[in-house]
């Protein structure tokens, strides 16, 4: 989860920190390159000498998510450690002798999500699609390897004769399907050919469980729902609740409010109903003069929390003490640019499982060389499918590629634009 109101603090001291690493970093190098067209940061590497990760730590900009090498740029060069001198060819009389040819490593990716545009997942797996092609270009920069085939499975599709097509078992990693009824056969193709899947969206089902060879990326809604009820009582458990019923019949937001009610009583907490279509003197007695309140709603349509911003200012205006929080849902990101003053204005907590931020200098250039590659913005969708593309892809194939098949997604992802990951086993089945 964040909190919206600790924002700016956070950005400080992530600015305090890469002056300093810059500031060290600056008087460790020998001199400065011009890159020139068409240059990498492996062959700049192998021209003085360097790892990559000897560049990197010296340029600390190359850190950066959405880093691109370009023409004209300079950087700083180091001088080589002594373990990467050691490493160089002493001069001799086989200074010139034929050496062995060493084989590239290169990690197979194979991607089978329906990349089309006929309907809304088609195209947002296009995007999603495009963000892992940015990835992929990214780490080439780094001297990664990467080789990539991508398969078109619509809803339609019979999984079996995707896997049966050419390269498919030779894949080192799949991600994929979108849809939970392909899951089976393409998880027992991947234990099969000892392949790893990464099941990049929500599915049911509990092929995670059974498959070790499987990385799913989102829990499951009740699990979610479980989690953010225990941050709730965590967090409000001296605050006096409030549940308002919008009378949304299409709302799915009933398993949250019902299980928050549930785990409320058995922790003797109070809490009071009231409804959105309620007289405002009714709407009042809902709520706590002598305790906080925490307000929820059961929908997460924009609608109805516009009228329930009324229904507090009303309240407010007449109840000034009163100490008023909102604890939303994940949807309420994309409604921020319309009411973050009245996100403030009712210190408004939502829970998420990514953090979209517009105002990264990151993300800002993520979104520019998106609109270069592709002649078009991003989808006004919540995460941005292209970024979450770009996040597993950065990831993932750098993951896989440095530790093959023993990478298990342990450590925290601390550079994603968007969604940090990090993994825990299923008994003896998948992460």
């Amino acid at each position: 989860m964040f909190i919206m109101k600790y924002f700016f603090r956070c950005v400080l001291a992530l600015f305090i920190l890469c002056v300093g690493v810059e500031v060290q970093a600056q008087k460790q190098w020998q001199k400065m390159h011009k890159v020139k067209r068409q240059e990498t940061l492996f062959g700049i590497a192998k021209k003085y000498n360097l790892t990559i990760n000897e560049l990197v730590k010296a340029n600390p900009d190359m850190n950066t998510p959405g880093y691109e090498l370009k023409k004209g740029d300079y950087i700083f060069i180091p001088y080589p450690s002594e373990k990467t001198q050691s490493a160089a060819p002493k001069s001799g009389k086989n200074v010139n002798a034929p050496t062995k040819a060493v084989a590239t490593k290169v990690l197979n990716v194979g991607v089978m999500l329906p990349l089309h545009n006929d309907d809304g997942d088609g195209k947002r797996m296009v995007e999603y699609y495009r963000g892992l092609l940015m990835a992929c270009d990214r780490l080439k920069k780094d001297g990664i390897s990467i080789n990539m085939r991508a398969w078109n499975v619509p809803q339609d599709a019979d999984i079996a004769d995707v896997v049966a097509k050419e390269g498919a078992a030779r894949c080192d990693v799949i991600f994929g399907p979108l849809y939970t009824k392909q899951v089976g056969v393409l998880s027992d193709f991947a234990r099969k050919n000892n392949i790893k899947l990464v099941i990049p969206f929500s599915i049911s089902g509990n092929d995670v469980v059974l498959n070790p060879n499987i990385f799913q990326v989102y829990q499951s809604a009740e699990t979610a729902n479980t989690e953010i009820i225990n941050q709730f009582i965590s967090r409000f458990s001296s605050y006096h609740v409030v549940i308002i019923d919008c009378n949304d019949r299409t709302s799915d937001k009933g398993l949250f409010t019902f299980g928050l009610r549930k785990k409320l009583e058995e922790r003797g907490i109070a809490y009071n109903i009231t409804n959105l279509n309620s007289s405002d003197m009714m709407f009042a007695k809902a709520f706590s003069f002598s305790k906080p309140n925490v307000v929820i709603l059961n929908t997460g349509r924009s609608p109805e929390l516009n009228m329930t911003f009324n229904k507090l200012n009303t309240l407010k205006t007449e109840h000034p003490d009163y100490v008023i929080s909102l604890f939303g849902y994940t949807e309420w990101m994309m409604y921020a640019k319309y009411n973050l003053d009245k996100f403030f204005a009712y210190d408004t907590y939502i829970p998420a499982y990514f953090y979209y931020n517009p105002l990264s200098a990151q993300t800002k250039a993520f979104e520019t060389d998106y609109r270069k590659w592709f002649k078009s913005d991003m989808m006004d969708y919540m995460p941005r499918f292209a970024i979450t593309g770009y996040d597993h892809g950065m990831y993932f194939l750098r993951g896989f590629y440095n530790q093959g098949k023993n990478f298990t997604g342990a450590d925290r992802d601390k550079n994603a634009l968007q969604t940090q990951m990090y993994f825990r086993r299923v008994g003896n089945g998948g992460l």
